[in-house]
């Protein structure tokens, strides 16, 4: 059975992060995508699928590096991503973009997935490449995604394909079905939402994933429509996902973390002689327990109690199904 392009791109981002130097592409080739066969049609559709993953990796803000994959022949290409650009997400990516990168490392982590990396992976240790474990410590997961609905989503929206599937708002008794060509996969207020053209309204839309009552259903060839030019789908949520009411957070932050944090507080008090600055931001309690999340034992939570309970109960229902 064909790999799930979901498993497929966490692989491509597991090895690549993992890498102590750069990997050829027929290594590559070799590990993650073993159901093209070698050929003019199996290289054509290689070539298409490598680049396609690529560029997905670098929607979610992986910087993939280029350089050469033999220390004494310059023309044999390789490719890997530098965790000093990954191990600081807070500089580069918004909170909704390490979401996904911790959401991703928490899909790797299932159980279907970590079997398919781990022979990955084993591929690449036949072959001589070095795969260090501490370097993949970087995505670590800190926000978890179980609607059943976002991997079939994740897998529309690389191939641009149009789903349907039965979705239940709060003021129905019963599910309608919903015909989407769907643009991206956004996180607002804590939750995911699809964002799309709605096909049976005409017009774009976002629909909740916990919302989303039943399977996913892909129809059509790939790249059966384009996205508009300009979309910004966390920009599309945010405008048409509900909002929440703002809470000011007073948070404990360990010096030298969470630049974005920083950023955008209100004031920011040093204290030298512990190791951790006082830092005050406003937002939604959703979107700032978030944002705590994915900066780990970095960030600490003193007030207001609505944040700290919202950080404690998302920790020990993480914790809950990793004790499972």
């Amino acid at each position: 059975m064909a790999q799930p392009r979901a498993e497929r791109l966490m692989n491509l981002h597991i090895l690549l992060l993992g890498a102590k130097r750069f990997i050829g592409k027929d290594a590559i080739r070799d590990a993650v995508y073993p159901d093209y066969d070698r050929g003019p049609a199996g290289d054509e559709a290689f070539e298409r699928a490598f680049e396609r993953d690529k560029d997905a990796l670098r929607q979610i803000g992986a910087v993939i590096e280029v350089g050469s994959a033999d220390a004494f022949f310059d023309d044999e290409i390789g490719y890997r991503i530098p965790t000093e650009q990954t191990s600081l997400p807070e500089i580069r990516f918004e909170s909704d973009e390490a979401a996904v990168l911790g959401l991703a490392a928490q899909v790797w982590q299932q159980a279907t997935l970590a079997k398919a990396t781990a022979r990955a992976l084993a591929k690449l240790k036949g072959q001589g490449v070095e795969i260090d474990p501490a370097r993949l410590e970087v995505v670590a997961p800190a926000i978890t995604a179980d609607e059943p609905a976002f991997e079939p989503l994740w897998d529309a929206v690389g191939k641009r394909r149009q789903v349907s599937f039965p979705y239940q708002r709060a003021s129905q008794t019963e599910p309608t079905t919903r015909r989407v060509q769907p643009w991206g996969l956004a996180r607002s207020s804590g939750r995911w939402y699809v964002v799309g053209f709605d096909v049976d309204r005409g017009a774009e839309r976002v629909f909740r994933l916990s919302r989303i009552v039943g399977p996913v259903r892909a129809s059509g060839k790939s790249g059966a429509y384009d996205v508009p030019e300009g979309t910004d789908v966390r920009a599309v949520a945010r405008r048409l996902a509900p909002s929440f009411p703002s809470v000011r957070a007073e948070l404990r932050v360990r010096q030298g973390t969470a630049v974005a944090l920083r950023r955008r507080a209100e004031s920011v008090t040093p204290h030298a002689e512990d190791g951790w600055d006082a830092v005050v931001v406003e937002g939604p309690v959703h979107e700032i327990s978030d944002e705590v999340l994915t900066h780990g034992t970095s960030v600490v939570v003193e007030g207001p109690a609505s944040l700290r309970d919202e950080v404690v109960a998302r920790l020990t229902a993480v914790a809950a199904g990793g004790a499972r």
